[in-house]
């Protein structure tokens, strides 16, 4: 099941309404998008790296549908969307996790009251291999044995391809390691996931984006690591994982991410400042029903993620009232 998220009850429900093997569609019970009057202005979003594309595509289609709008868009990361939203620098919070503890807590001091959190699309959180790798899947102890100089999964250390059972000359190669950094959410998510709350090893060459990690990883026959699936490109493969070794194994697609049997599965989400009993500012109510609407979660699939199936949008839509 998803993990640490409302939606997953239902989402499994839809896994054979809308889960293909294939081509991912949208779900035909989506509601389109309808324009209002007097939405203009200045919209500014900080935050995640991996919805950052995403967050600029929709900026394009909802600046078409209202061309007095101005949207700003800064992804460096998920931990730089609570500051943004607590000083008031931005209306949009996109985080590919959810947020801390110690975040909320902050907000509220600012605010009185806690942030509210919008699923917006579905991910698998892949982890990439080059193209030329000839490992057919992986473990998630085994990927915590790779990363974690911790290894809370109880594995001994991997270091090598041919500890994962690689031939030929790749087999003696060290295994070169690629990840986020800390400010990112899916540094966080893989940390509480895949190495149970384990520490990295320093030899992970950390960067400031997904974009760069799986280019590391398609320059180095070597290389590995992770980042959302929508950040996959011809020169990497994204492993089918197994939550433990030697058990079930799943590929990174929308049924599995569906149904739960991928172990990284996950929701994508923006948190906005919105007081009880109160409606949002209507730029940013406006904004958040263009992504939760059939024409944005089409967006969604064309940049390589997966959309929310329609009553689980609806549920969302409801948070904004």
């Amino acid at each position: 099941m998803l993990r640490k998220t409302a939606m997953a009850a239902v989402l499994v429900i839809f896994t054979a309404m809308t889960a293909h093997a294939g081509k991912v569609t949208v779900d035909r019970k989506l509601k389109k998008y309808s324009t209002v009057a007097g939405v203009s202005g200045n919209l500014n979003s900080v935050g995640s790296d991996t919805l950052n594309n995403l967050m600029t595509y929709w900026a394009e289609g909802f600046k078409k549908k209202y061309p007095g709008v101005n949207i700003q868009i800064e992804g460096k990361g998920s931990g730089t969307a609570p500051p943004a939203l607590i000083e008031g620098t931005s209306q949009l919070g996109p985080m590919s996790r959810q947020m801390k503890m110690e975040e909320i807590e902050k907000f509220e001091k600012k605010y009185g009251f806690k942030p509210t959190k919008i699923g917006v699309a579905l991910d698998s959180l892949a982890v990439f291999v080059n193209k030329d790798n000839p490992i057919k899947s992986l473990s998630l102890d085994e990927v915590d044995a790779i990363f974690s100089k911790t290894r809370k999964r109880g594995l001994s250390e991997i270091t090598t391809w041919g500890q994962l059972g690689v031939a030929g000359k790749l087999a003696g190669m060290p295994i070169s390691l690629y990840g986020r950094n800390s400010a990112s959410g899916t540094y966080g998510y893989f940390k509480e996931h895949t190495l149970k709350s384990g520490d990295y090893k320093p030899s992970v060459k950390e960067q400031p984006g997904s974009a760069s990690v799986v280019e590391g990883v398609a320059k180095e026959i070597n290389g590995i690591g992770y980042s959302g699936i929508g950040y996959a490109t011809s020169g990497v493969k994204a492993l089918p994982l197994s939550d433990k070794k030697g058990g079930p194994v799943a590929e990174p697609n929308y049924a599995n991410v569906l149904n739960g049997k991928y172990p990284l599965s996950r929701t994508l989400y923006i948190y906005v400042a919105r007081k009880p009993g109160q409606p949002l500012p209507k730029m940013t109510e406006e904004f958040l029903k263009y992504v939760l609407s059939k024409e944005g979660q089409e967006i969604v699939v064309k940049d390589g993620y997966d959309p929310l199936p329609a009553s689980v949008a609806e549920e969302q839509l409801k948070l904004l009232k």
